[in-house]
């Protein structure tokens, strides 16, 4: 059996180390050893390998996109697995998308009025976030062990 402490020293980003918790839990002895082994080669504490572990096994962290977009990305975290199917096969609204292509064109050519380029700006940020949205609810989806391939 290991206790660990997530220990602030691991170099992990800061929006990942807001608090920690001391967690016991019983390890299966083969993966122990495993750890122990590792943490010997690498001369590193055994709280850092099954940190790191859990790091790397951990749901995709969200941290690393634009301060804007992580309080929808951290929502999906919460919602179950119908939820994100339906968020990660969406369609964004085909009229929004002409209204996106056209103001695109007109911006090209130099011919926005000031509120059409701050249609155009809310029309591109809401893109982002509608795409942001279903690539994580992909990865999480397949962090859950769902296959997301097509079906052929």
């Amino acid at each position: 059996m290991e206790t660990f402490r997530s220990d602030p020293g691991l170099n992990l980003s800061p929006f990942s180390i807001r608090m920690s918790a001391t967690v016991t839990l019983d390890i299966p002895d083969h993966i122990h050893q495993r750890l122990v082994n590792t943490a010997e080669a690498t001369q590193r504490p055994l709280n850092d390998i099954i940190l790191r572990a859990l790091q790397i096994g951990s749901p995709p962290p969200w941290d690393d996109v634009p301060p804007e977009f992580q309080a929808a990305l951290a929502a999906l975290d919460r919602l179950d697995d119908d939820a994100l199917w339906r968020i990660a096969r969406g369609q964004r609204d085909e009229a929004e998308l002409e209204r996106y292509d056209e103001l695109l064109d007109r911006n090209q050519n130099g011919s926005l009025t000031a509120a059409e380029k701050n249609e155009l700006t809310a029309l591109r940020k809401e893109a982002e976030r509608f795409m942001l949205c279903k690539a994580q609810a992909a990865v999480l989806l397949r962090w859950r062990g769902h296959s997301i391939l097509p079906e052929a």
